[in-house]
C-alpha cells in the first residue's frame, strides 16, 4: 500500500472511483505478499501490483468489471488451475485477491482516513470480510487501545468485537494475515474468513558510527523502508550534510542515546564504530533489548577482543549468540556500498530465515513464507 500512497490518497481526493485489488493469501511460492496492491480507476488507469506482471492483465478485467458494479469478490490463481495458468502464473503457488469497488464519495472518504493515518506513519489496521457467513467487502478498521474505537462493522457486534481484540494483537505484533470466526465472532470456528491488514509504522534502523560505510547503509535501509537514525559522539562527523537519506541524525553517546529511544522487534542495529570505547557499552545496551538483528563491524580479532570485554562487563553466552559479528554475508564486499550490500543481505537473511547461499544451488520453493509481515 505504501508504495501507492500517493496515488490513492489522490484519487480519493479528486473524486475518481477506483477499484483496489489486494493479495490476501498466498500459497506456495508467489511474487509478491499479503498487503500487496493493485488500483485501476474509472479511466482504466493502473497504479501498483499483485503479482510482479503474472497475472495483472486478468486482475485488470475483474477490477474493471467490480467498478461497473458487479461487487467485491476474492478470485484465487494458481498454478494447478489451468486457467489461471492461462493468463500468467507461472511461477508456481496460489495467490488469492480480494477485489473491491471505492465508488462512492462514502466509501472513498473512509478509505481517505485510513490512508490520512498511514501517511502520518500512525499505527491502523484494516478487517475485511472475504466469505463465509458475512457479506464480502464488509470493513472495519481498528487503532490501537487509546487510540480510538473501531469504525465500520463486519456484520454483527459479536464479530466486531473479536476482530477488534485480534486485530489491535496482530498490530502491536506488525502482521498481516488472515483470521477465522464463527458468524457472531465464536473463537475455535470457520464460518467467516476476514483478511487483516496491518500498517504499523516503518521498522527502525539505528546505525552508530558516522563513517562513510554508514552512509552507504543508511541509503539501502532506507531503500529497504527502515526509518533509519545515524549516532555518533563526534559533532563534527554527525551531521546532516553527510547523511541526507537519514531520517534522524543524532550527536550523542551511543549507549546514552539506545537506551534512551524505542526498541521493539523489528528494530535493526548497525554498530560501524568498531572502537571499545564506544562498541563495549553500546552493545551490551542493545544486547538488552529485543531487537531482530545486531550487526557488529570489525576484523576476526577485533570480534574476538569485543567478547572478551563484553564477558569481562558481565554479558552471558547467550546474549553473545545474538551478535552477527564480522557484520554482512560474504559476497566479497570492497567498497562501502558493496558492504551495505552485504549488511542488507544479512538482515534480510535474518527477517526470512533465507540460507544465504544462491538459489541455483538449492531446489524447491524461492519465496520464503515465514517470518513477519506487513511493513509495506
Amino acid at each position: 500500500m505504501r508504495d501507492i500512497l500517493p496515488d490513492l490518497r489522490a484519487r480519493c481526493s479528486d473524486g475518481i472511483p477506483f477499484a483496489l485489488a489486494t493479495v490476501v493469501a498466498v500459497h506456495g511460492s508467489a511474487p509478491r505478499d499479503p498487503g500487496a496492491v493493485l488500483a485501476v480507476d474509472a479511466a482504466g488507469t493502473v497504479v501498483g501490483s499483485v503479482s510482479g506482471g503474472c497475472v495483472e492483465g486478468d486482475v485488470y478485467e475483474v477490477a474493471r468489471e467490480v467498478l461497473a458494479g458487479a461487487g467485491p469478490r476474492v478470485v484465487a490463481y494458481g498454478i494447478s488451475d489451468d486457467e489461471a495458468f492461462g493468463v500468467g502464473l507461472t511461477c508456481g503457488g496460489t495467490i488469492e485477491i480480494l477485489v473491491r469497488a471505492y465508488a462512492t464519495a462514502a466509501e472513498r472518504e473512509d478509505l481517505a482516513a485510513v490512508l490520512d493515518l498511514i501517511a502520518a506513519d500512525l499505527p491502523v489496521a484494516e478487517a475485511t470480510v472475504l466469505y463465509g457467513a458475512a457479506e464480502t467487502g464488509a470493513r472495519l478498521v481498528v487503532r490501537p487501545s487509546g487510540a480510538g474505537p473501531a469504525t465500520g462493522t463486519l456484520g454483527s457486534e459479536g464479530l466486531d468485537a473479536a476482530v477488534t481484540d485480534d486485530a489491535r494483537g496482530l498490530l502491536a505484533q506488525g502482521h498481516t494475515g488472515i483470521q477465522w470466526y464463527g458468524a457472531h465472532g465464536q473463537r475455535r470456528m470457520q464460518e467467516v474468513a476476514v483478511f487483516v491488514r496491518t500498517y504499523a509504522p516503518p521498522p527502525r534502523m539505528l546505525v552508530f558510527g558516522a563513517i562513510d560505510h554508514a552512509a552507504a547503509t543508511a541509503r539501502i535501509g532506507s531503500f529497504l523502508g527502515y526509518r533509519v537514525t545515524v549516532c555518533d559522539a563526534r559533532p563534527a562527523f554527525a551531521t546532516r550534510e553527510r547523511f541526507p537519506v537519514a531520517d534522524e541524525v543524532v550527536c550523542a553517546w551511543p549507549h546514552d542515546y539506545l537506551e534512551a529511544t524505542e526498541v521493539d522487534a523489528r528494530t535493526v542495529i548497525c554498530v560501524l564504530t568498531h572502537d571499545p570505547k564506544f562498541d563495549v557499552p553500546l552493545l551490551a545496551a542493545a544486547l538488552r533489548t529485543p531487537a531482530a538483528y545486531i550487526g557488529v563491524m570489525g576484523s576476526r580479532r577485533t570480534h574476538q577482543d569485543r567478547l572478551a570485554r563484553l564477558r569481562a562487563a558481565g554479558v552471558d553466552e547467550a546474549h553473545l549468540a545474538r551478535l552477527a559479528s564480522p557484520v554482512g554475508l560474504d559476497l566479497g564486499a570492497r567498497t562501502p556500498e558493496e558492504t551495505a550490500v552485504s549488511i542488507a543481505a544479512e538482515i534480510i537473511q535474518h527477517r526470512w530465515g533465507g540460507t544465504g547461499r544462491p538459489l541455483g544451488e538449492l531446489s524447491g520453493t524461492i519465496h520464503h513464507p515465514g517470518g513477519p509481515t506487513g511493513t509495506r
